[in-house]
C-alpha cells in the first residue's frame, strides 16, 4: 500500500475526528447524519485519513488494568549536535513509549512504563545516561494516577475545529 502525501485537513475533516474521538465505533451512517452529508463521504473522509496517517483507529488500554506499571517521565539533557540521533535510539527502545523534543529545562523527554524501580534505574542510568551526547537524566515516577484522559494524544493542526 502506497501512503499519500499528507494533505491539508479541511474543518469536515477535523469535525470527523472530533466525533471519532469520542467513538471510535459510530457508524458511518451516524456520523453522515450528525454531521449533514451522505454516509459515502465519510466513508471516503476517513479512508483517506487513515491512509495519509492522519488518523489510526486503535484500541487504548484503560490505566486500571496495567496493574503495578508506573508511568516515568524521563527528562534527558543533550548535547544538541546529537538530539537527532538520540531520539532516534530512544524510540528504538521498546520499553520508551514516547518521545519530545522540548524546549524548557529538558531537551528531550522521554515516557514509558515500568513495573520497578531496578527496571527504570536500569534504562534511565545504564542505557540512557550511556548514549552518546546524553549530560544528563532524570527521572520523575508516577505515585497514583488521579485523572487519564486517553484523548490526549489526539492531534490535529487546529484543535479549536474539534470543540
Amino acid at each position: 500500500m502506497t501512503v499519500k502525501a499528507p494533505r491539508k485537513l479541511d474543518p469536515l475533516d477535523h469535525k470527523i475526528i472530533n466525533v471519532l474521538s469520542k467513538d471510535a465505533r459510530v457508524s458511518n451512517r451516524r456520523i453522515a447524519l450528525q454531521l449533514g452529508v451522505t454516509e459515502g463521504t465519510i466513508r471516503g473522509r476517513i479512508k483517506r485519513l487513515e491512509e495519509n496517517n492522519s488518523i489510526r483507529m486503535t484500541a487504548v488500554t484503560s490505566t486500571h488494568l496495567a496493574h503495578s506499571l508506573r508511568p516515568v517521565l524521563i527528562g534527558i539533557e543533550a548535547n544538541h549536535a546529537e538530539i537527532k540521533g538520540l531520539c532516534q535510539k530512544l524510540a528504538a527502545m521498546p520499553e520508551i513509549r514516547c518521545v519530545i523534543r522540548m524546549l524548557g529545562r529538558y531537551d528531550l523527554l522521554a515516557i514509558g512504563l515500568f513495573e520497578s524501580l531496578e527496571e527504570i534505574a536500569q534504562i534511565a542510568n545504564n542505557r540512557i545516561l550511556a548514549l552518546p551526547g546524553v549530560r544528563h537524566v532524570e527521572t520523575s515516577i508516577a505515585v497514583k494516577t488521579l485523572k487519564y484522559d486517553h484523548r490526549v494524544a489526539k492531534i490535529t493542526s487546529n484543535w479549536r475545529h474539534s470543540k
